[in-house]
């Protein structure tokens, strides 16, 4: 019998005899991606134990009244966590090592993209262009986005959707890293994340206005450099893309009733790119399917896409990522030094002078 501890909109724990996905729905409510995956690793496998790891414990057991009404008898656990903060991370964690043993799972499925701004200009100019497929399925050059320095003193983009979760991973290695036996990390990424974005003297990208591409791009780096360092302790991570999918971050883009309006031209052109998944259920299907896999036979360099046919078949493909192992090598490095700058200064990490030390990482 296994347990599961599921994250909602971002984070997945799993331990042997306990499977636990901890879900942080960050920005939106519980009925995105993360759901929809509880949902499907339940009807796999009803002896899971989900532990829902989020910031808003209304939304937590909202998610848990759902998935009891489906399945009346799983286990599901909660656990109160706001990946954006230091001691929340740090707290949580202990609370994870105090409950459970082992993880076998730990989903990051956690995001946010802050006031986002479309250029219209660019928008109604890709929109009759022959890029226009890929200006939907990527937004490359759409989207910009206005971040805030949190009480931390960090980016709010960088801490919620990369940093925070590394610092979950360090926090839990003694459960994730036990020799004869494998764990698994799955990060939930973007077909947004672009190289062009990011910059490593830039890392929390302060200075440019595509932080939710730059940190999805580093975390697409940061898997790579984890499997170079943790695959020796049974620590496996993964990258997948959820492909377009209509949540609450979507409609924080543009407005509901401009997706309906455009919704069958959506399923017109699913017919040429099998990128438009659409549903939450749909674009979770990478994120299931890596659940079935051995993590041995993953190729660390591909990011695995949900897509959906012409005809509404789901189903799972990898694609090369576009990045290198010295960048990915430096990032990891840059993060651990982060990492102890924050551990010396969790609560006021730049708010007492320590400005120029951090800007020195970075």
């Amino acid at each position: 019998m296994s347990d599961f501890l599921c994250e909602i909109n971002a984070q997945f724990l799993r331990e042997v005899c306990l499977h636990a996905c901890v879900s942080l729905p960050s920005v939106t409510s519980y009925s995105g991606i993360g759901l929809a995956l509880c949902e499907r690793l339940l009807a796999e496998d009803c002896q899971l134990r989900l532990c829902l790891a989020c910031r808003n414990m209304q939304r937590a057991e909202a998610a848990r009244s759902a998935l009891l009404a489906s399945h009346t008898d799983a286990r599901v656990d909660l656990l109160h966590l706001d990946v954006g903060s230091v001691e929340s991370v740090l707290t949580a964690a202990q609370e994870v090592k105090a409950r459970y043993n082992r993880i076998d799972f730990l989903y990051l499925n956690a995001g946010i993209m802050p006031n986002p701004q479309v250029n219209v200009k660019a928008f109604f100019k890709g929109l009759f262009s022959s890029n226009v497929i890929n200006m939907f399925a990527t937004a490359e050059g759409l989207l910009t986005q206005q971040d805030l320095v949190n009480s931390d003193g960090l980016q709010e983009v960088f801490a919620t959707n990369l940093f925070g979760h590394f610092l979950l991973i360090r926090e839990l290695e003694p459960l994730l890293c036990e020799a004869g036996r494998t764990s698994r990390v799955v990060w939930t990424s973007s077909s947004n994340a672009s190289r062009s974005a990011f910059s490593m003297e830039d890392m929390q990208h302060k200075n440019g206005t595509e932080p939710y591409s730059s940190s999805k791009y580093a975390s697409d780096m940061l898997s790579l450099a984890l499997n170079r360092h943790k695959n020796s302790q049974g620590l496996f991570s993964s990258v997948i893309c959820p492909g377009l999918v209509m949540t609450n971050l979507t409609y924080g883009i543009l407005p509901s009733f401009f997706w309906t309006l455009i919704m069958p031209f959506m399923w017109l052109i699913r017919i040429f790119t099998n990128t438009f998944t659409l549903t939450p259920y749909n674009g979770a299907e990478a994120l299931h399917w890596l659940f079935l896999q051995d993590p041995e036979s993953l190729d660390p360099r591909a990011k695995y896409h949900s897509l959906t046919s012409g005809l509404g078949r789901n189903y799972t493909q990898p694609r090369q990522m576009d990045i290198d192992e010295e960048m990915s090598e430096v990032l990891y490095t840059k993060l651990v030094e982060l990492e102890k700058v924050v551990r010396r200064k969790p609560k006021q990490l730049l708010s007492s002078g320590c400005e120029s030390q951090h800007s020195t990482i970075v």
